[in-house]
């Protein structure tokens, strides 16, 4: 807990950094462009179909009759309008994290990296086009789910609590394992993601929480559809921002414990090492063997007591009798 809260406040600052600042322009842009462009391109037509499909339904119409009893009968008209943007909340989100995963996360990870673990190696267990096949899978699993449950969305609490665990479990899988592609190797990820598992997807679903923060800009009801661009541009940003954090968080702890897990076994391996140096060394060959090498009467220079004795030197060497020359050997 205590190394999740740590991460989590060096994330917190880092979103402050005005490298992090600048790096959540080119997502924003990009998301507007692309739901602005197609909201441009078929709005009225999207809208359209929305209203049809509402009115085709029997059961739509007694809600449309009671609520024209009430004097509400023009929910009729922007209702459809609402759903369509209630519908493409969601995608809103997958697409914002998709962007800050593809152009934002390399950069805080290569940031954190060098400002607090200039020293951890980079393995690359993982290519680029594998990460961006997991993310891809992850975030199609997860619309998946999202469409099955949206009958359950009609719950409020349902609706509350549902979409940002799905936001989170994505979060988990896509930052995770980004986060360790670049420095760890396969088998290193595949451990801390095991291991770290639950952990993991607790900061997950604490950012798709977060996450669905934004997500309140859209019920002010049919001030929405007045206040629809502007709302469009905050609520990009703040998904942005959201996820940014989300990165740098998961970069702060998936990095430490990376570097947790290789001094682990740097410790172990000289540990391994070390073993052969603690066995007692015997201080000669043992009695009735010779050293390999050593001539046999190698032990005439020892001592009586085992120890070696000192070579006399070439004026103690003692003369021959008759001056003959010593033997040569």
């Amino acid at each position: 807990m205590s190394e999740m809260l740590d991460a989590f406040w060096r994330a917190a600052a880092y979103c402050l950094h005005p490298r992090v600042v600048l790096w959540s322009v080119a997502p924003v842009l990009i998301a507007v462009l692309l739901v602005g462009g197609l909201a441009w391109w078929q709005g009225d037509a999207m809208v359209a179909a929305v209203r049809a499909t509402l009115e085709g339904w029997p059961w739509m119409q007694a809600v449309f009759g009671w609520l024209e009893g009430f004097g509400l009968g023009a929910v009729r008209e922007w209702i459809a309008p609402v759903l369509l943007l209630a519908l493409a909340v969601p995608l809103m989100v997958v697409l914002a994290l998709a962007l800050v995963a593809m152009l934002m996360t390399p950069a805080i990870v290569g940031l954190v990296a060098q400002r607090r673990f200039p020293a951890l190696q980079r393995r690359e267990g993982a290519a680029w086009w594998q990460v961006w096949a997991w993310s891809l899978v992850s975030a199609v699993i997860a619309l998946v789910v999202l469409a099955l449950s949206l009958p359950l969305w009609l719950l409020p609490p349902v609706a509350l609590v549902l979409p940002p665990l799905v936001w989170g479990w994505l979060t988990y899988r896509v930052f995770a394992y980004e986060v360790l592609s670049a420095h760890a190797s396969a088998d290193e990820r595949r451990r801390i993601m095991g291991t770290q598992r639950s952990t993991l997807l607790a900061m997950g679903v604490i950012a798709g929480f977060m996450g669905a923060a934004p997500t309140l800009l859209w019920a002010a009801g049919a001030a929405t559809l007045v206040l629809a661009p502007l709302l469009l541009v905050v609520s990009v940003w703040l998904y942005t921002l959201v996820f940014a954090f989300a990165a740098a968080w998961f970069a702060h702890y998936a990095l430490a414990q990376l570097q947790a897990l290789r001094d682990a076994e740097q410790v172990a391996a000289a540990a391994q090492r070390d073993i052969p140096l603690l066995l007692p060394v015997a201080d000669g060959p043992p009695t009735g063997t010779a050293d390999a090498g050593a001539s046999p009467d190698s032990g005439a220079g020892r001592a009586p007591d085992g120890r070696d004795a000192p070579m006399p030197g070439a004026d103690d060497a003692p003369t021959p009798a008759g001056g003959d020359a010593p033997p040569q050997r």
